[in-house]
């Protein structure tokens, strides 16, 4: 049996698709039973945060995801907006990235996109960190 050529190739790179999978609904299992609201929860904390004191485009993520998995999108909006309204976009670039890695091809990010989207995650940092800003998170 070959343990080489395009064929063991292709099985390599579906071995690896189905284990991040895997790794992503593990994931989302332990973010469904474990609320990050809760600060006593074991969830990773946001190294910007923990460096500046400032929420960085990301935070809010964990309660943003728990919110969408129980239904409460008000709740979600109020955790991070910009992960919100851009997440169809996000999931549509991951998909995209993992049918090139299966397909054995490079996929790479346009860069009108890749500058508009670092431009809007970085005016939502400035933006979401201003004094009295409404959509502040439900938790730290």
């Amino acid at each position: 049996m070959a343990t080489t050529g395009p064929w063991a190739s292709r099985v390599r790179r579906r071995l690896v698709l189905a284990g991040a999978g895997c790794c992503l609904l593990a994931g989302l299992g332990y973010l469904a039973g474990t609320d990050p609201h809760d600060p006593s929860s074991v969830m990773p904390r946001c190294p910007v945060r923990a460096v500046t004191g400032l929420d960085c485009p990301a935070c809010g993520g964990l309660r943003l995801t728990y919110d969408l998995l129980h239904g409460m999108p008000a709740a979600a909006a109020r955790d991070n907006l910009f992960l919100l309204v851009c997440s169809p976009l996000l999931v549509a670039l991951v998909v995209r990235q993992a049918r090139a890695f299966d397909r054995g091809h490079p996929a790479p990010l346009p860069r009108p996109l890749a500058y508009g989207l670092a431009g809007a995650a970085l005016a939502w940092m400035a933006v979401r960190n201003l004094p009295g800003w409404p959509l502040s998170p439900t938790s730290v």
